[in-house]
């Protein structure tokens, strides 16, 4: 038998108890009105019980569950047990939902939880700032009433959410946001915006790059096929058959540049490229890149070199050359005939500068950001003329980024450029005339020594 029945029953057993012991004493009708009056308290003692229990059913959740006697004690702590087994899966239940909202605050793409009417019901951080929405005002609110774009409409309209959908956004210029829809629930949907404006430029610039280099390589193709039928079809002197060979070479040597550079390009821009430090001489090099000048210009212009300090950089020899020498032919390409270069070489506080300076046809301010974009071109017309590839200052670029160096650039059309590297100073240690030893010494005879 259960506790409750036992404790139940004390109670009315000791009345009927306490009656029998009456009748013999004070008669039946005596026991009888014992017994009577004790089963009415007993009965009264347990409607109390339930009048506490029902006016505490109906407080708040809150209020802790009151003390009872006898067997309402049995009830009351199971009762009680009961509510504390409730308030902790509640707790539990709202310690999971905290984390998850954590979680979806913390995703780095935007969440919206939209009911079957596609309104507004939730919204992380993210989405608030892709797609515009205040919950304190939003909430409830349409989704189209906050995303516009016709695209997306049609893409809430049609239910066919097997993929995303691409929208400029709306509240920030030039961001790109992929947005999908993902049914859960009855009729619930989750809406998840991701912020590829990054994506969306890497894949422009790869489908320009492959764009612009079909171009750069379809003239020279073009003018090598039609040399080629010319030769095979029509019967030519040998002075014509020489000079169409000639262009053929050119225009041969015009894309082996251009795959060089590619090549080139492509190696500094890989994440596997190791950087090979070494501490080199940069007089020797300096003298090599004007010799190059010298042979590129063949006597069509005044280039000059001033060495103003002796010193060593630690870097790769190879990439500096190809990074200085970029920067001079381009001043050759681009400086008229009868024009000077001057190359310049100085040890600084915040560590050394090389500059190219010209007297060419100068830059326009609205290009100069644009200069180390690879095939961008001031003048496309004019750079194919000069034999460029569309690719030195991207070389530039990136050849100065791994050295933690940068380019300097102050132009203006008509006027002539000046490109100025600047390398940091740990990267630059001067040297005197006996640490650079006798063929240094000799070359540069002074730190202020002008080679022409």
């Amino acid at each position: 038998m259960s506790p409750i029945w036992l404790r139940g029953l004390i109670a009315p057993l000791a009345v009927a108890v306490i009656a029998l012991t009456a009748w013999p004493l004070a008669g039946a009708v005596a026991a009888l009105a014992v017994f009577g009056a004790g089963m009415l308290g007993v009965a009264a003692w347990h409607l109390i019980q339930l009048d506490a229990l029902t006016r505490w059913a109906g407080t708040a959740l809150e209020k802790a569950v009151p003390e009872g006697r006898g067997t309402w004690a049995i009830a009351y702590a199971a009762l009680y047990r009961r509510l504390r087994l409730r308030s902790a899966r509640q707790r539990d239940l709202r310690l999971a939902l905290d984390r998850f909202v954590s979680g979806a605050e913390a995703l780095p793409e935007g969440v919206v939880v939209l009911d079957g009417a596609n309104r507004i019901q939730w919204a992380n951080p993210r989405a608030q700032a892709h797609l515009g929405i205040e919950l304190r005002h939003d909430a409830g609110a349409p989704i189209v009433n906050l995303v516009r774009q016709p695209a997306f409409v049609q893409y809430l309209a049609n239910g066919d959410f097997s993929e995303p959908v691409v929208v400029e956004s709306q509240r920030e210029t030039g961001m790109t946001l992929s947005i999908q829809i993902v049914p859960f629930g009855m009729e619930e949907k989750l809406l998840m915006s991701r912020d590829i404006t990054r994506l969306e430029a890497v894949a422009r610039l790869r489908r320009d790059f492959i764009a612009n280099v079909s171009h750069e390589l379809k003239t020279p193709l073009t003018v090598l096929t039609g040399f080629l039928e010319t030769l095979a079809d029509m019967p030519l002197e040998e002075r014509q058959r020489q000079r169409y060979l000639a262009l053929m070479a050119e225009q041969a040597q015009n894309m082996q540049r251009l795959v060089d550079d590619l090549l080139t390009l492509s190696a500094l821009e890989s994440e596997h490229r190791v950087l090979l430090e070494a501490e080199f001489a940069i007089v020797p090099l300096l003298l090599q890149i004007s010799a190059d000048a010298k042979a590129l210009s063949a006597g069509r212009h005044e280039i000059t070199l001033n060495i103003r300090d002796q010193a060593n950089v630690l870097g790769s020899r190879d990439e500096f050359a190809s990074a200085f020498g970029n920067l001079v032919s381009n001043a050759v390409r681009y400086t008229p005939d009868g024009g000077h270069i001057a190359l310049d070489w100085r040890v600084t506080a915040d560590g050394a500068e090389f500059s190219v300076a010209d007297t060419g046809i100068g830059i326009a301010a609205e290009h100069i950001s644009r200069l180390t974009e690879r095939f961008y071109r001031v003048d496309r017309s004019r750079s194919r003329a000069t034999g460029g590839t569309g690719l030195g200052l991207a070389i530039v670029k990136h050849v100065l980024i791994r050295h933690q160096a940068e380019l300097v650039v102050d132009s203006a059309p008509a006027q002539g450029s000046r490109f100025t590297v600047r390398l940091p100073a740990r990267r630059v240690k001067v040297v005197t005339d006996a640490e650079a030893g006798p063929a240094a010494s000799s070359t540069v005879p002074t730190n202020t020594a002008s080679l022409r």
